[in-house]
């Protein structure tokens, strides 16, 4: 697991000359790009996520495409279209910003619900389909989403089917007197994102997920995970729980985090480090419990509180 924690710890390092005092968050972006997943951004505007977004893909010296969300953008306008070539009198593809490594899809909530659907192909399959004809998307492949929590008006909620496609939601959150001060010390001059350099190959990245395979799982933290996800789809306050695919995600990712740590076995801190990230977005409040400003969020960390967990012995 050498291999995956200098990988890792490098880009970390990187992304901190641009980024300051978000290293959890880098880790957890680097997580989700190990596991093939995306990632969806939720956070007020000015916290440095589409900066994050750029920085993680200098460092990995990979194809950044940035796509603003707004009422009139056109599924074509992600995935691409067909264009007709007056000399060779055929019709030619020109693909979308969709073909590239890393998509940042900004403030996604204001695309269309049949523009927000043009991305669970590339999401789930990571490929795109027109006019018949399927092309692969390039690898590594990562979708980091943004939305702002704070302005909904015009916007189109993402369906619970889209937000299943993420492996975790996560916010950034403001900075600290101290982390303040010293982003504002790194920017007297010019912005460190352009002095910035790519530091690990990218094309490492396929093999380094399937090494993530190899890291153990006991028994006892398999079933941990499955009764967690198992609460959810019983708690009389969700109407919908986590998904087949939220628990598949948990324990992907706890392996990705004990990699990353240089660990060949998962501790139980990796899954509960790893739950708040994968599960809350997976469930929906009721709404009576939503108008006593009941939250998923608050609901997932109750049950990670009273899942009980008998670890036995780790082999």
């Amino acid at each position: 697991m050498e291999d995956i924690q200098s990988f890792a710890h490098q880009i970390i390092e990187n992304v901190e000359k641009v980024i300051v005092g978000k290293a959890e968050v880098v880790e957890n972006l680097i997580i989700a790009l190990l596991c093939e997943g995306h990632v969806l951004l939720e956070d007020v505007p000015g916290v440095g996520k589409t900066m994050m977004a750029r920085a993680l893909a200098t460092s990995l010296g990979v194809d950044f495409r940035r796509l603003q969300c707004t009422p009139d953008l056109l599924p074509s306008d992600v995935t691409g279209v067909s264009i007709f070539n007056q000399e060779t009198r055929h019709f030619q593809f020109v693909p979308g910003p969709a073909f590239t490594h890393i998509l940042l899809t900004d403030e996604i909530n204001r695309a269309t619900p049949r523009t927000q659907a043009a991305l669970l192909e590339c999401m789930g399959e990571r490929q795109v389909t027109v006019d018949g004809v399927t092309r692969s998307l390039p690898r590594p492949f990562l979708v980091l989403a943004t939305q702002n929590p704070v302005e909904y008006e015009g916007t189109f909620p993402l369906p619970e089917a889209q937000l299943d496609r993420f492996l975790f939601k996560m916010h950034l959150g403001y900075l600290s007197a101290e982390q303040e001060s010293a982003m504002l010390l790194n920017l007297r001059q010019r912005h460190p994102i352009e002095n910035l350099e790519s530091i690990v190959d990218a094309s490492t990245a396929p093999q380094l997920a399937e090494q993530i395979w190899q890291v153990r799982v006991d028994d006892s933290l398999r079933n941990y995970i499955v009764a967690l996800v198992q609460a959810t789809r019983k708690h009389d306050e969700l109407a919908l729980g986590v998904s087949p695919r939220g628990s598949l995600a948990l324990y992907r990712s706890a392996q990705a985090r004990a990699a990353i740590r240089g660990r060949d076995y998962v501790l139980p801190d990796d899954v509960q480090a790893m739950a708040p990230l994968v599960m809350p977005h997976r469930c929906i409040v009721r709404p009576e419990s939503a108008l006593r400003n009941r939250t998923s969020e608050a609901i997932v960390g109750e049950i990670l509180e009273k899942t009980p967990l008998d670890l036995g012995e780790i082999a």
